[in-house]
């Protein structure tokens, strides 16, 4: 099978799965694939891997030409980092309220 076939037939399995479980059994099943994950693996070095991943594409984005000086990219990137967080921070907030029927 070629690599295309094989990538569609995994989506259509996927999607089968998927419609076949309620979202609590989804949620359930999802948990249950965290918890063996990181009973196998040290999340420490997966999140420090995943935030210098952040980092870098933040430093890519506020200059992309690798024109500016260390120190300013730094300041910049890492603005750039803080109000990404605070967005999600906010639709956090909002999915929140909406789930507790605020909005």
């Amino acid at each position: 099978m070629t690599p295309k076939g094989f990538r569609l037939l995994a989506a259509l399995f996927l999607a089968w799965l998927l419609a076949a479980l309620t979202p609590a059994q989804r949620t359930l099943r999802a948990s249950i694939a965290a918890n063996t994950r990181w009973s196998r693996e040290d999340p420490t070095a997966n999140a420090e891997r995943g935030q210098a991943g952040l980092v870098a594409k933040f430093r890519r984005e506020v200059d992309p030409d690798n024109q500016l000086p260390d120190a300013e990219r730094e300041r910049r990137a890492l603005s750039a980092y803080r109000a990404h967080m605070q967005r999600l921070s906010l639709a956090s907030s909002r999915a929140r309220a909406r789930r507790a029927g605020a909005l």
